[in-house]
């Protein structure tokens, strides 16, 4: 299988390179819950700004300091080690008191090392954080070392924002879900072939979400190339706008047109399917579509139904929220806020030819 597919994008290229993550503080993510707290309960909820510092190992921190098995400890999402993130944990801590947090972040000053830890907010609550409980991410971003500096690339770079901030932006699976040189995929295709007993649940899980986050991208690609990744194609099931909630297409010309009126105002999106056993909802040319990807990877097409993976759909486009973008210099500033489960990546390289 080509690992290295060429995922079709929907803006022409401006043909201006630029470095990403330069730096810590050039990469910063805050992440957006909506939750009224008990205030009282069995479970510490924390919000922490972490730097150049992974999300498991912060979590392992937490579970040693407050002295409880690391299954305790919980967070909503993975960050990346390489930038300046503020994510919420929650710590198990039955029948104990709230820890001294100011203790906890000194000892990540101790040994004078870059990682550093810093507790914003805690509350009580009565309820694990669970995986994915998220509204949004909003990404502030910094990008360096242009190579194109004019007034006129500047220009250019702003109109592109706008565009993304109006028509947004394929929702692709960034190159992390993959792993480093795709190896995420390559052990799902050996999972798949030669079945391991003697496999975490954690990598299990890796691997089969990059099966079929490759498979839904692949799908993705297609409907750029036929120009249909935020039109209407008969059989399509649509998403409404920052829900999971999808309905299908009705083929008839009144219900046509108000779906046209609907997609133009960004209040729904096309979907494609995450490939798991059950129905896969769209009928017609939309189901035609992605079985036609689907049957081209035989392997991942009944790996994943084996694994016993229920289909869903994902929203084929995003539109990030509160674009804002200026010129530092001779470097582009540019933030946005992305609902949970979307890329910053993705948004980036429909801006830029090429991140380095």
């Amino acid at each position: 299988m080509d690992k290295d597919y060429p995922f079709q994008r929907v803006y022409q290229s401006l043909n201006i390179s630029a470095k990403v993550k330069s730096q810590a503080d050039d990469f910063i993510v805050e992440e957006n819950i909506d939750i009224d707290f008990s205030g009282d309960g069995e479970h510490c909820w924390i919000y922490v700004k972490k730097r150049a510092c992974n999300t498991d190992w912060v979590a392992q921190q937490l579970a040693k300091y407050c002295q409880v098995k690391k299954l305790a400890v919980a967070y909503a999402g993975l960050k990346d080690r390489h930038a300046v993130t503020s994510q919420w944990f929650s710590v198990q801590l039955p029948g104990k008191p709230t820890p001294d947090w100011r203790e906890f972040e000194s000892a990540f000053c101790a040994d004078g090392s870059e990682e550093s830890v810093q507790v914003l907010q805690s509350f009580r609550h009565n309820r694990k954080l669970q995986r994915g409980a998220l509204k949004s991410n909003t990404f502030r971003l910094i990008l360096r070392e242009l190579s194109d500096t004019s007034e006129k690339a500047f220009t250019s770079l702003t109109q592109r924002c706008n565009e993304i901030a109006d028509k947004g932006v394929p929702n692709y699976f960034g190159s992390q879900r993959f792993g480093r040189n795709n190896n995420n995929l390559d052990q799902a295709e050996k999972l798949f072939l030669i079945p391991r007993h003697k496999i975490s649940k954690h990598k299990r899980g890796l691997y089969l979400s990059a099966a079929r986050s490759w498979l839904f991208n692949i799908i993705l690609s297609e409907r750029i190339k036929q120009n249909v990744w935020d039109r209407r194609m008969p059989g399509d099931v649509f998403m409404l706008d920052g829900k999971s909630a999808c309905f299908k297409d009705e083929l008839d010309g009144e219900a046509d047109k108000e779906l046209t009126k609907r997609l133009d105002k960004n209040e729904i999106h096309p979907t494609a399917i995450l490939w798991g056993e059950g129905e896969a909802m769209v009928t017609s040319q939309a189901a035609e579509l992605e079985r036609k990807v689907i049957d081209q990877f035989p392997v991942y097409r009944d790996g994943l139904v084996a694994a016993r993976l229920q289909s869903q759909r994902r929203a084929c486009r995003v539109i990030p929220a509160h674009v804002e973008c200026s010129r530092l210099q001779d470097d582009f500033k540019v933030s946005f806020t992305l609902p949970s489960g979307s890329y910053a990546t993705m948004v980036l390289a429909e801006i830029f030819s090429e991140l380095r």
